[in-house]
């Protein structure tokens, strides 16, 4: 059977993540139907599956899913308002992070509610939009007033010393990546001129955030989730960068994956929940993409090499189990699907400069 071309898996893998996007402009995380609770919408999740298509350029399905969070958030604004009158005792207080697709309700059972990185990736990518892009994401004056309330919301959690559930929905700790999250949100947002952003609420979680790193929190020495720190948010120095990567590679990378932490015991098939942890497949793909963006392109390919290898017929699993070609069943993962898209497009885009002789040309004048 002929390999794909990059281009050909492109387009395979953008049909299979907008087949995840409901009428709402909200994407599930994985297919409807699933036994797993994956058919429904993370903040977080839409917030990385929407990345690709931005990359591409398709920006009416960026603003569709972005038009549909602020509704979910003006919804909610009664309880964001209380929650910014006194700080939130209790997970379901704080603004949950996963939502119906259709009609916006939250969910009510615990899974972690208590998430301060979904709120901050949201600021991130809203500033991003508006001001890298030049997209108008914010049309209504209810809209700007919804994400001032979010920075007063962030303000009263205290997020640079509140623990939290983090993207894992786990355990609650003090995050590196939740509270790295909120300071690029903060950062971002705070570019936006009818935005008020206090500096000093920024500076709180760029102390919290030193003193964190390179760990990401008092029980998890390295984690998959730093990687975020890295890309998209771009919030570490060059030496906290180098300490990440290390040992994300070291203690974390695997031949079909990146496992989430050492000792995760989600989809971890050793009696004693220890060893043997599933491993990520998105995790090959964001290494990939940022090497790209480092300028090592052989490592980068190399990786995307990996990641082709463990692609299926339906798109990418969440996750293989350790040391396993069986994956679970939340395939495809439309954070992975996301992920994979941008690794393989930045990678289609060099292949064409190099191939362009015009291109060629101008990179030498």
């Amino acid at each position: 059977m002929a390999r794909l071309t990059y281009q050909q898996l492109i387009d395979k893998h953008l049909q299979i993540l907008k087949s995840l996007q409901k009428r709402s402009g909200l994407f599930l995380a994985s297919k409807a139907g699933v036994s797993t609770g994956y058919d429904k919408s993370w903040l977080r999740d839409n917030f990385y599956e929407t990345i690709a298509f931005e990359v591409i350029g398709d920006w009416k399905t960026v603003e569709n899913t972005y038009r549909a969070i602020l509704k979910i958030l003006l919804r909610y604004e009664e309880k964001i308002d209380w929650a910014i009158t006194r700080k939130p005792e209790h997970s379901y207080q704080y603004i949950h992070a996963r939502f119906n697709p259709e009609t916006f309700d939250e969910f009510w059972e615990e899974w972690g509610n208590k998430q301060n990185d979904a709120i901050g990736c949201i600021l991130f990518r809203i500033g991003e939009l508006e001001v890298r892009q030049k997209r108008v994401i914010l049309k209504t004056e209810a809209q700007v007033r919804i994400i001032n309330k979010l920075v007063k919301y962030l303000e009263s959690v205290q997020y640079w010393q509140d623990p939290d559930s983090g993207v894992w929905e786990m355990e609650e700790e003090l995050h590196a990546s939740s509270v790295g999250a909120c300071v690029a949100g903060l950062r971002s947002i705070s570019r936006l001129p009818r935005i008020a952003v206090p500096l000093w609420l920024i500076k709180k979680g760029e102390e919290s955030l030193n003193k964190l790193l390179p760990r990401e929190s008092e029980h998890h020495f390295t984690d998959l989730s730093l990687l975020s720190l890295i890309w998209p948010y771009g919030v570490v120095s060059e030496v906290q960068r180098t300490q990440i990567l290390e040992n994300v590679e070291y203690y974390l990378k695997k031949d079909r994956g990146v496992i989430r932490y050492k000792g995760d015991n989600y989809y971890n098939r050793n009696p004693d929940g220890w060893s043997q942890e599933a491993e990520w497949t998105f995790g090959l793909a964001w290494l990939a993409i940022i090497y790209e963006k480092l300028g090592k392109r052989e490592k980068a390919q190399d990786l995307l090499k990996d990641l082709i290898a463990v692609d299926t017929p339906e798109g990418l699993p969440e996750l293989y189990f350790s040391d396993s070609p069986e994956y679970n069943e939340n395939t495809p993962l439309g954070w992975s699907e996301s992920l994979f898209i941008i690794a393989l497009y930045e990678m289609e885009r060099l292949v064409e400069k190099e191939d362009n002789p015009l291109s060629k040309h101008a990179s030498s004048g």
